[in-house]
């Protein structure tokens, strides 16, 4: 389904003075107010094709009706959030989860919905059905060359793919490790990694990047072949220019310093992409900024940092994307929370006046180098980002309008109340 523009426009009319009123304030108290709001126009945050459908754990899993059945209602869904929000221009695609049968046609679809494709993902982590060699022990780090060779023609696959949708690159997280001491050579692993990730790396196009993701354990508890952001930095330094790190907020140890992890990467030109989420505990894949609203905030404010001092487009350098799983809330819903948390992360980093805190650092002024971050972070920057939807074409509340307009309800009579969302 697509929502209806004037029914968009009748609830802004609703809102339209209030929100005036809250921008023109804010226009008092912000001098670039209209520079904040073209780059929140252009900053665009990819959906990932997992993210339609309700997740679970391994506990169970509890379905809410009304998900996509296929790749194209899957498009139609991102297609909804970004009519709502016009900050959703993008998907990520998984395969084998999602694969385009037909990639003129998925390719067609998309862009009547204003979407294009980011970055690609591969699955290395579970055998389907028909496979010849089993990743339980591995994959592109198996010890045996069969299996790594098997898990290299996947990626080359999902490449191929990502070419005929017009994406630009590919991620890999490789979930390769052991549960237990004495299980597997780590120098080998690492060898055997290295050896699949440069037969993929020689096999991508000249324009696309490989982005590398680490996570510090699980389904692995003892290693990880790619356990951390050292690991993936120093794969990526060692295969080339088109190699770099993608950061999951969830995949660290808890109360690791993520901001200064973004910070060391990008001074050495090997950030490549985000995968947002936000966790209590581990990799928990929770609404981003539902827990830690104020560390999305310093690592925005690392980011633009980082970006402005290598001269960056804060839109087109890295990809955004989100990856999180919805167990309790809608899944729409939770994609609109996100997107407009990770927006307010961004927009009040903008807000940093970066001389003075330059300043106050190099003056050890400790204190009003706090102030000037939290003066930002404190700082109600929603009509600025509502704006920003707006002029796009965006409804002034996305979540509002979803509700209002009955968007879950209408799914759910259109697919049924046990559709369950392809793939994961």
């Amino acid at each position: 389904m697509q929502i209806d523009q004037h029914r968009i426009a009748a609830c802004n009319e609703l809102l339209t003075a209030t929100h005036q009123r809250r921008l023109q304030f804010l226009r008092q108290e912000i001098p670039h107010t209209e520079d904040i709001i073209s780059k929140l126009t252009a900053f665009q945050v990819a959906i990932p094709s997992w993210a339609l459908g309700t997740g679970g754990t391994r506990f169970g899993r509890f379905p809410g009706g009304g998900e996509p059945r296929s790749l194209e209602e899957k498009l139609e869904d991102i297609g909804l959030l970004h009519a709502l929000n016009r900050g959703s221009g993008a998907v990520s695609l998984h395969i084998p989860w999602d694969i385009p049968s037909n990639a003129t046609h998925i390719r067609a679809v998309a862009s009547q919905l204003g979407l294009g494709f980011d970055a690609m993902n591969s699955n290395t982590f579970q055998d389907q059905p028909g496979q010849e060699h089993s990743y339980k022990f591995g994959s592109l780090a198996h010890t045996d060359k069969h299996t790594r060779q098997q898990a290299v023609a996947h990626n080359l696959e999902v490449i191929q793919y990502g070419r005929e949708l017009g994406s630009k690159a590919l991620t890999i997280w490789l979930s390769d490790g052991s549960c237990f001491p004495g299980q597997l050579n780590f120098r080998r692993a690492f060898d055997h990694a290295l050896e699949s990730f440069g037969e993929i790396y020689q096999s991508l196009p000249d324009d696309w990047k490989l982005l590398i993701e680490y996570k510090a354990f699980e389904p692995n508890f003892y290693s990880t072949t790619v356990g951390d952001w050292g690991q993936s930095l120093l794969y990526t330094s060692k295969l080339g220019p088109k190699a770099f790190t993608l950061v999951d907020l969830g995949h660290h140890l808890p109360n690791a310093n993520i901001e200064q992890i973004v910070a060391l990467l990008l001074r050495e030109g090997k950030l490549g992409g985000f995968h947002f989420n936000d966790s209590k505990f581990g990799d928990d894949d929770l609404t981003v900024g539902s827990i830690r609203p104020y560390q999305l905030f310093l690592i925005f404010n690392e980011l633009i940092d980082g970006m402005d001092a290598r001269h960056m487009q804060h839109a087109t350098d890295m990809g955004w994307m989100i990856d999180a799983s919805h167990n309790v809330k809608d899944p729409l819903e939770d994609l609109l929370q996100s997107v407009e948390a990770i927006r307010i992360a961004y927009a009040q980093a903008l807000l940093v006046d970066r001389e003075q805190l330059i300043a106050a650092q190099n003056n050890h002024d400790t204190v009003l180098a706090q102030e000037i971050l939290q003066h930002a972070f404190r700082t109600d920057v929603r009509p600025l980002i509502a704006e920003a939807r707006l002029r796009a074409g965006g409804a002034l509340d996305p979540l509002a309008v979803f509700r209002q307009t009955k968007i879950r309800e209408q799914l759910v009579r259109e697919r049924g109340k046990t559709a369950i969302a392809t793939g994961l």
